[in-house]
């Protein structure tokens, strides 16, 4: 429809493929990790980045899917840097061994890209017994970011080249519980509505998205004053 091709200030549009994008950039030598990538965003998410010369880890739960995927993209793609490694994003467990072994391998991280999750799915618990949707979303990726992040800041500090962290929520986040997120209901079966607890962990996603951009604000301003004030004296 053609609301969907109206181009905003950026000059791109609602309708613009990642390609078309991405278009001339050449992301060589950027390292990224994209959650969910063996399916839907994720996967063009990967193979886009892949086009454009960036090191793709392909964080997913399913590793024959995502073996799939990697080998359709490097057919596609011969020049591609892709590597899989398993995360399950409801479990914390998964996500902690997937951010100590990325870690541990001594690899830069420039992108983060939280995009993994499930949508509407009946009422049910996590390995963590929390609600699914909640543990999956947004605590798995809350805590991903949170151990991959001097990681990050080191790898731009040593490359001189901001580093992003995206999370990917939905126009869900404006449809949440009537009082917002239940902190003090995450697990309350009985008044459990499928897409109210989707919405609830896309604003999740969002405001967790505002808060590390504000810190972050704050940690940049606050290196800069100390660089002036240093080279002042």
């Amino acid at each position: 429809m053609w609301f969907f091709k109206r181009k905003g200030s950026s000059g791109f549009s609602s309708s613009s493929t990642a390609e078309k994008v991405t278009h001339g950039i050449d992301a060589s030598g950027l390292t990224a990790i994209v959650t969910g990538a063996s399916s839907g965003l994720g996967c063009e998410t990967t193979r886009v980045l892949a086009l454009r010369g960036v090191h793709v880890i392909m964080g997913v739960r399913n590793m024959a899917a995502g073996r799939d995927v990697k080998d359709a993209i490097v057919k596609e793609i011969p020049a591609a840097k892709v590597d899989l490694m398993e995360l399950d994003l409801s479990s914390l467990a998964s996500v902690r061994k997937f951010a100590s072994d990325f870690n541990s391998s001594g690899r830069p991280l420039n992108l983060l890209i939280n995009n993994a999750g499930i949508m509407a799915t009946p009422f049910m618990l996590s390995k963590d017994n929390i609600e699914l949707q909640f543990a999956t979303n947004h605590l798995g990726h809350f805590l991903l970011t949170s151990l991959l992040l001097d990681t990050m800041k080191k790898t731009a500090r040593e490359s001189d080249i901001e580093g992003r962290i995206v999370n990917v929520s939905s126009e869900s986040h404006r449809s949440p519980y009537p009082e917002g997120i239940r902190f003090d209901k995450i697990n309350d079966q009985s008044g459990y509505k499928k897409f109210l607890a989707y919405g609830q962990s896309k604003l999740a996603n969002v405001l967790h998205a505002n808060e590390l951009a504000r810190r972050f604000k704050v940690s940049c301003l606050l290196s800069f004053f100390l660089e002036k004030v240093s080279g002042s004296t």
